[in-house]
């Protein structure tokens, strides 16, 4: 694909049966720091759903979800693209304060390379919030719990595998897209995240789907789940590629007039007639902050891989197998 970096000199730190014992390691230490952290339960959740409840997300509002038909009564179901609006609801069903999941997903639309796929696994978790948690310094301290998990996993890691040490820094920055704009402003967007991360090497960037100066917003979000003054991707400079390595995207939720707001200004109002939408507007859900956290990307970052098919196993073209190959890159 075009969008391709082929590394030289390119040698896996860990061969495929270490890589596997690592994976695995990684996994189950995050999954139990992160709930520790959080004070998250584990629940179970789908992998489908129903497109008239409006609980699957439509990501940035042109992503078209996978769907198929149900033999028994000739329902149409689609495969979930996050877990984002579901969880909200779920803290509501099982009257919990906090979940943690595992999301699968299949995103067909993606372009594929060395951080996408068409497969998506992630940890999906959600928080529920009093009215006057809505605030920034809420987002700001659960996004440190995070980094704290993330930091804590890959000090596990490094005790087995010492030839995977990195210099992570100790402590997130957080920075809005507004100041990031200032800072950088004939940069394009993707080129502001590599500079920031480059800068500091770990980035909560602050407030993703509202217009910057421009005209323009940093980058697009749906409308109906975070609120986008108090949202953010968590960015890691990873060296091996030399750029930004977007690792978890997060948010408070949208309240009734985030929701009204953000629902108008992308022009989909068509959405406050669905279960999902309604509840919201009747103050039938519980406030809460959430987010995903991508499981292979947490693993390719840690063990310092060049393809996020090095930890998972998904479908690539085969000319692209063939052209990592010559480059030591051994696509699973």
């Amino acid at each position: 694909m075009k969008n391709n970096i082929y590394p030289k000199n390119y040698h896996s730190l860990l061969n495929l049966v270490d890589t596997q014992i690592a994976i695995k390691l990684i996994k189950d230490t995050f999954e139990k720091e992160l709930a520790k952290e959080l004070d998250l339960m584990r629940v179970s959740a789908p992998l489908f759903v129903e497109p008239k409840t409006g609980l699957n997300d439509n990501l940035s509002g042109y992503e078209k979800a996978v769907s198929f038909e149900v033999n028994e009564d000739e329902s149409n179901l689609e495969i979930v693209q996050s877990l984002a609006k579901w969880k909200r609801y779920a803290l509501d069903k099982y009257k919990i304060d906090g979940l943690y999941t595992d999301m699968n997903a299949i995103r067909r639309f993606e372009d594929l390379d060395n951080l996408h796929s068409l497969y998506v696994d992630q940890w999906d978790w959600e928080r529920r919030l009093q009215p006057e948690e809505r605030k920034i310094s809420t987002l700001k301290r659960v996004v440190k719990k995070i980094y704290k998990a993330f930091i804590k996993t890959y000090n596990s890691l490094i005790k087995k595998y010492p030839v995977l040490q990195n210099d992570l820094p100790k402590e997130i920055v957080f920075v809005t897209t507004k100041e990031l704009e200032a800072e950088y402003p004939n940069l394009t967007r993707k080129e502001r995240e590599n500079a920031i991360c480059k800068k500091y090497g770990a980035v909560f960037l602050i407030g993703i789907g509202g217009k910057l100066k421009d005209g323009q917003p940093h980058d697009t979000r749906a409308a109906d789940y975070d609120d986008w003054k108090m949202n953010g991707d968590i960015l890691l400079w990873y060296e091996p590629l030399r750029l930004a390595f977007e690792l978890s995207s997060m948010g408070i939720r949208v309240n009734k007039e985030s929701l009204l707001k953000q629902i108008k200004a992308k022009h989909e109002e068509y959405k406050l007639e669905m279960p999902y939408h309604k509840q919201i507007l009747n103050d039938e859900l519980p406030l809460s902050i959430g987010g995903g956290i991508g499981q292979s990307r947490l693993c390719m970052f840690l063990l310092k891989k060049i393809h996020i098919g090095e930890v998972q196993s998904s479908y690539w073209p085969e000319k692209d197998i063939e052209e990592f190959r010559k480059c030591n890159v051994e696509l699973l």
